[in-house]
């Protein structure tokens, strides 16, 4: 029989908006390499980022200054050679020249491509909402943008998928033009969108474009572990981190990511599953299909300037 493939596993470092002086969130350049060199060593071989600002109180609140996110890129990448970026994009509103800006600069390997609108809720035990009601809005014309720009830096979008309309506007949109092929994350637990549930996991893959790479982003508490096996036996990437969860398979809590991605590549293990190392996950993320690497397959210098890569 031949090997299940190897799983790559991201690590969702920091995520947006929590408090970091209430959580062990990293929002410096020196914090977020010293998290993301944790999850490395356990085996992560890519960093999903948010990008905070750096000014005393303001951590909880995201930056899309090119600056601060380069900064933060070059800190990570220094402390762990080889890996992967997969920058964050979301924003709500008309306004979103800031994330692509930041896509421009860093020029990541990988960046969040929400796929579509949601209405984003969530409500208390008592009947109230927990925040105001919002939507998060993903038109078509403002995910062509965000594909646009990352065709130009030759960054591989990851098509955000928080409802099962969302996953199957992914395949209108390759069979309209605007992109070529598809890496979906599946996120379940978001409370108006698709729950933590493994029994969706094969339905789901049944909607994904043939031959498509996939993974589940899990947010809850220990009931998201179960899903994440199911996950990695149905072949999937994997992903956990503190963005996702603060708790470990029996209910504890996390000092750090490390823990975290330990837990992660436990679980893929006890499935049958190896890990990929970086330059593993490189091979396989950045082949095209006549078989070519792309200059994505080598990993991006260190200190020589956003998204430039080695010769």
């Amino acid at each position: 029989m031949t090997a299940p493939e190897k799983a790559i596993v991201t690590c969702a470092l920091n995520g947006v908006l929590t408090d970091p002086s209430l959580h062990n969130i990293a929002v410096t350049p020196a914090q977020c390499a010293a998290s993301a060199r944790e999850a490395y060593d356990a085996g992560a071989a890519i960093i999903h980022i948010h990008f905070r600002r750096q000014e005393p109180g303001k951590g909880h609140l995201p930056s899309w200054e090119p600056a601060v996110a380069g900064e933060i890129v070059e800190a990570i990448r220094a402390a762990c050679p080889g890996i992967i970026i997969n920058a964050t994009t979301g924003v709500v509103g008309p306004d979103y020249q800031g994330p692509l800006n930041v896509v421009r600069a860093l020029k990541p390997e990988i960046a969040a491509c929400n796929a579509g609108t949601l209405n984003y809720l969530k409500i208390r035990s008592n009947g109230e909402w927990a925040w105001p009601p919002m939507v998060f809005d993903n038109p078509p014309s403002k995910v062509q943008d965000f594909l646009d720009v990352m065709g130009e830096t030759g960054t591989l979008p990851e098509m955000e998928c928080f409802d099962t309309g969302i996953v199957r506007s992914v395949a209108m949109y390759i069979a309209n033009g605007m992109l070529a092929r598809a890496q979906y994350n599946l996120v379940m637990g978001v409370a108006s969108g698709m729950p933590v549930d493994a029994r969706l996991l094969p339905i789901l893959k049944d909607y994904l474009q043939e031959g498509a790479r996939w993974q589940a982003t899990l947010i809850g508490r220990e009931e998201i572990w179960p899903v994440h096996a199911a996950a990695a036996r149905l072949g999937g990437m994997l992903r956990t981190g503190l963005e996702d969860t603060f708790y470990l398979p029996d209910g504890a809590r996390a000092r750090g990511n490390g823990d975290l991605i330990e837990a992660l590549v436990s679980t893929a293990r006890k499935e049958g599953r190896d890990i990929a190392t970086p330059a593993e996950a490189r091979a396989m993320l950045f082949r095209s299909a006549d078989g070519a690497l792309s200059a994505r397959a080598i990993p991006a210098k260190v200190g020589t300037g956003f998204g430039s890569e080695t010769a």
